[in-house]
Formats: structure tokens, C-alpha cells, sequence
């Protein structure tokens, strides 16, 4: 399923990360997936949240520049090969990976994969059947709205 990242860009700072988690938990938006990625002068976090619309605005208060960009977003069985199943089969449809995350794992022994790819219609393709032939790894679907990651 596609889904809308948030990439947030923040000071490098001690206390920067907390005061966006809190804004988001005082507006009661769950991230379900997130990365974050640091430079001398700033960092990048990426999320993806159940509402975007409510996080952008959540965020705004903080004035910090925001971009958002489509991204892939796979329930994948949580165990070893999953992963390396879907980034296989989107090698071998020559579909390139700019970037990935996933989540630590959930109750249900599922997690969230997210994939940053050059084509995000043709990976939903090749994905599709795929999910069902090797493991059962990947299914192209949203997260349940309201389930924690």
C-alpha cells in the first residue's frame, strides 16, 4: 500500500526528537514507523502516521521544514528471510530501493516495512503475487488504522 512519509528536518540537538514525539502524542497521532538519520548541522526523521493531515498540523507549531513523499508500506511476517524476500523480488524486476525501515516487530509476529523505490506502481505489481509464493513474506496492504507499532 502507498502511504504519504513524513521527513521532518530538525536541529541537531538534545531534546529536539522528544519535543516532536510529544507534540505528536499531545495530538494523539500514532507514528507507526519512523527512522531517523543525523548530520553535524541537522537530522532527518522520517515517519509514517495513521493521520497525516493531523501531524502536519500537529508539526507546524514547531516550525520545522517538512516534505512528504510517497512510500511503499509492507506488513511483512516477522521472521528471518522476509525482508529478503521482498528486496529480491523488487531487485529482480530491476525496481531500486533508495531507502528502507522497518519496525521492530508487533504482537501477531508482523511488522512494518517501509521501502523508498524508484517505481512505486510496478513494486505494488511485482509484490503482489509474490506475497504468495515465497514464505508468505510480504503483503502490499495498510497497517489496521488504530493498531500500535
Amino acid at each position: 500500500m502507498l502511504q504519504t512519509q513524513l521527513s521532518v528536518f530538525l536541529v541537531n540537538k538534545p531534546g529536539v526528537l522528544g519535543q516532536v514525539c510529544d507534540v505528536l502524542a499531545r495530538a494523539k497521532v500514532n507514528i507507526m514507523a519512523l527512522t531517523m538519520m543525523d548530520s553535524s548541522e541537522h537530522g532527518v526523521l522520517r515517519l509514517v502516521v495513521e493521520d497525516v493531515a493531523r501531524a502536519k498540523k500537529a508539526l507546524s507549531v514547531l516550525n520545522v521544514p517538512m516534505t512528504e513523499t510517497d512510500v511503499l508500506c509492507l506488513e511483512l511476517d516477522n521472521h528471518a528471510g522476509a525482508l529478503a524476500d521482498v528486496c529480491q523480488t523488487l531487485g529482480e524486476k530491476h525496481i531500486n530501493i533508495g531507502y528502507a525501515y522497518c519496525t521492530a516487530g508487533a504482537r501477531g509476529g508482523r511488522t512494518l516495512g517501509v521501502f523508498k523505490v524508484a517505481d512505486n506502481k510496478k513494486a505494488l505489481r511485482v509484490l503482489k503475487p509474490a506475497a504468495k509464493g515465497k514464505r508468505r513474506a510480504a503483503t502490499a496492504r495498510a497497517p489496521r488504522p488504530g493498531t500500535r507499532r
